[in-house]
């Protein structure tokens, strides 16, 4: 189906080009976490990981925490979009083209990356952690950002959301490190809540951005972009409210019933 549509940015980046590389990707990671991995699991036990663990968090908050500064960088100090309502696509000839295109393809392959949190997850067959909203958010997200690049190029009205998004994955690795050193810490439902919160936080951010480009006049950002952001952003804001409220506010009522 995608294929019927030209490549937006002319310049080919592995992974980026036809849709069956995304499908095949999310197809072997779903039948893995939830068949195949079980299976070889069911008569092992579960591998610690400890210093597995460590490596790809310490990894992670060093990544994202470089992705934040990148996109920051070039929104606020190179000013690459002087709108932040109207955040256009820089053109192909700009001078900041390849940074724009570089950060997004970073970011890009973080998503898919950031599978392996569920791939351990079944190593350690810690099993309650793979919930839906756990395989819809990656999914999603892995999803949609090859669908972003593939249809609409690097940068732009994403460039929002990749910011937030990276600070957000920044400290939720941070606590994935901590909590997997310190047994107190993972055991301490504040962390966890407040954890929860942030990444609600940035969705009801994400959301609010696309509104805002939407009210703008004369705004060269694609609808459908803007659209899929709006429904991915309240998709997963939906989802992880249900989620805060199951996990947080009723085990509070409950305690105090």
């Amino acid at each position: 189906m995608f294929e019927l549509f030209p490549i937006a940015d002319p310049v080919p980046w592995p992974f980026t080009g036809p849709f069956w590389h995304n499908a095949t990707t999310i197809i072997v990671y779903l039948v893995f976490v939830l068949k195949l991995g079980p299976m070889l699991m069911a008569n092992r036990e579960p591998f610690k990981l400890r210093g597995v663990l460590k490596v790809y968090n310490i990894f992670q908050i060093i990544f994202n925490t470089i992705l934040f500064v990148l996109f920051s960088h070039l929104i606020f100090w190179s000013k690459a979009y002087p709108n932040l309502s109207c955040m256009v696509m820089l053109p192909i000839n700009h001078e900041l083209k390849k940074t724009e295109r570089m950060i997004l393809y970073l970011y890009f392959l973080n998503k898919y990356l950031d599978l392996l949190d569920t791939v351990f997850f079944v190593l350690r067959k810690s099993y309650k952690q793979i919930t839906l909203l756990h395989l819809i958010h990656h999914v999603v997200m892995t999803t949609c950002c090859h669908f972003f690049i593939r249809l609409y190029g690097f940068g732009g009205h994403l460039f929002f959301s990749g910011t937030i998004n990276s600070l957000t994955h920044t400290v939720m690795y941070i606590y994935y490190y901590l909590s997997s050193q310190n047994p107190n810490i993972k055991q301490s439902i504040w962390w966890k809540q407040y954890v929860t919160i942030l990444q609600m936080v940035q969705f009801i951010l994400t959301f609010s951005h696309s509104i805002w480009t939407l009210m703008q006049k004369d705004c060269e950002v694609p609808y459908p972009l803007i659209f899929i952001v709006l429904s991915m952003s309240g998709l997963m804001l939906v989802m992880f409210t249900n989620f805060y409220i199951k996990s947080y506010f009723k085990k509070k009522t409950t305690k105090v019933n």
